[in-house]
């Protein structure tokens, strides 16, 4: 039967089981315990739940509550009292979370929820008993985003640990969550969470007004809600920020951002989002101000990521002119008996290191870094050996490969190595030119990209000078006093005497 039609429930016991059976089907993890209650079980009644998304204790506390209650439920005309649910709400069920309902929809929702859905005979209400209880992962150390200093809590893949988790870091009265269902068939709890006062009201009815737009069949994960309500659907760079790191998310909220979150998915959502922001780490903030030196380095890696083979190729082919005699001679020599040209031989190579590096990703934990390590060493070794690359090729991509790994976001390290191969060939047909206006078009792009109404340069584009302590250098905590003036529009004061502390005399 399908349940388009919202039906409401029999005033008949019978009918209610035998529809429930209906709908959900003779499933073995579906349980329908049929009992009487009263002073001589004068009341027939049922509790349906799931087997291994109810909590046993939970189920346990109510089937002996139930069973052992020895009230009278006529009247003393002998007629049975009319608001029975209520009597039960007030005096037998022990649990908290109790409501009503007389849908079938809601019943079944509720059920395949985990929750406890009480049916009486004679009544078209029925409770549904909160009795939520499955087994879930503990909180562990994030895998992905390892710090050396901060906390070593990840999030799990139950949304209320999840939301837990942040409440347990901003006790604010301020802050909201707002909870809807996604998926026609999955019924997925969704949630975002924000600071009133702090995040932008516009943005928040943008996210809620994005969210309710989906219509999908099913949601597992929440990268299906990002490319559902994402700004721009063709670009390679990401404009919504994803982590596993409630300290991340939390900082983030108090920036003005919105954190998404979604049942099953140990990776919450924040937006809006700027460039500059994949590049920063939440170790940043716990270790004393270096003035950015490191997060400088990040910078500089992500360019000899993206453009160290291309500027290899252009160099190699179209400007030896620009290498000194001596480097110029050595690589002459290097290459006098490989067969291809630099693009090629830079294209085999890139490819060779991509496919080791999904290898490692995909084999098991324990040989995956054995594999990935040892592959490179002995594929370059015999390449070099059998003369199909040259050796200052295998220290080209070497370089690359290991200024990619420094990026702490992996979501932004994607599209360089997309824009790696393009600026690969504009270099192999164009030189150092090609490499320039390929440059040019790329920056262009990242200029004319937006994340819920934010510049997604900012503040380098449009230039804001307030938010520059916080962009490619970190000045300390004291002297970062206001909020990112673009993503914050309430109130934008993070700290009040912005004056470092002298010592006493």
């Amino acid at each position: 039967m399908s349940m388009t039609a919202v039906s409401t429930l029999s005033p008949h016991l019978s009918e209610n089981i035998a529809q429930i059976v209906e709908i959900l089907g003779e499933s073995s993890d579906i349980i329908i315990r049929e009992l009487g209650i009263g002073l001589s079980g004068e009341q027939p009644t049922a509790i349906v739940f799931t087997d291994g998304l109810a909590d046993p204790t939970s189920i346990h506390e109510l089937l002996e509550s139930l069973m052992q209650f020895s009230g009278d439920f006529r009247n003393s005309d002998g007629s049975m009292i009319t608001d029975i649910p209520g009597a039960l709400e007030r005096y037998i069920i022990p649990l908290g979370g109790v409501r009503t309902t007389e849908l079938m929809e809601h019943l079944c929702d509720a059920i395949l929820s985990g929750d406890t859905a009480i049916l009486l005979d004679n009544c078209q209400l029925a409770l549904i008993v909160s009795t939520r209880g499955w087994e879930s992962r503990g909180i562990t150390e994030s895998n992905v985003e390892a710090v050396v200093r901060g906390p070593r809590e990840s999030f799990t893949e139950t949304l209320r640990t999840n939301t837990s988790l942040i409440r347990r870091r901003i006790k604010h009265p301020s802050l909201r969550m707002e909870a809807l269902r996604v998926g026609r068939i999955s019924k997925t709890d969704v949630a975002f969470m924000y600071i009133k006062g702090i995040a932008n009201d516009k943005v928040v009815d943008e996210v809620r007004s994005r969210m309710q737009r989906i219509d999908i069949d099913a949601i597992m994960d929440t990268g299906q809600i990002e490319e559902l309500i994402q700004d721009e659907a063709f670009s390679p760079f990401p404009t919504i920020y994803n982590t596993e790191r409630p300290d991340t998310i939390a900082a983030g909220m108090l920036e003005g951002r919105i954190a998404i979150l979604v049942d099953g998915s140990p990776f919450v959502l924040l937006v809006p989002v700027i460039f500059a922001q994949f590049l920063q780490s939440a170790e940043d903030y716990y270790q004393r101000s270096d003035f950015g030196a490191i997060r400088m380095l990040r910078y500089v890696a992500m360019l000899i990521s993206l453009l160290t083979p291309s500027v290899y190729i252009a160099v190699t082919t179209y400007h030896q002119e620009m290498l000194p005699t001596t480097l110029l001679l050595s690589l002459a020599t290097q290459r006098e008996g490989v067969p291809f040209p630099a693009f090629i031989e830079a294209l085999l190579m890139e490819t060779a290191f991509e496919i080791l590096r999904e290898a490692g990703i995909r084999m098991p934990r324990m040989i995956g870094s054995a594999i990935s390590i040892v592959g490179a060493l002995v594929l370059g070794e015999a390449a070099v050996q059998a003369g199909l690359v040259s050796a200052a090729m295998v220290i080209v991509v070497s370089i690359t490969a290991i200024a990619s790994f420094v990026m702490p976001a992996y979501s932004i390290s994607i599209p360089i190595r997309l824009l790696r191969y393009l600026l690969m060939f504009i270099a192999a047909s164009f030189g150092i030119y090609g490499i320039f206006l390929g440059c040019m078009c790329i920056l262009f792009h990242l200029c004319s990209l937006r994340s819920f109404g934010v510049p997604y340069m900012s503040p380098f584009g449009p230039f804001h000078a307030s938010d520059q302590r916080d962009a490619i250098f970190r000045l300390p905590i004291w002297a970062m006093h206001r909020r990112p003036s673009l993503i914050s529009k309430g109130n934008q004061t993070r700290i009040m005497d912005s004056t470092p502390r002298k010592p006493v005399d």
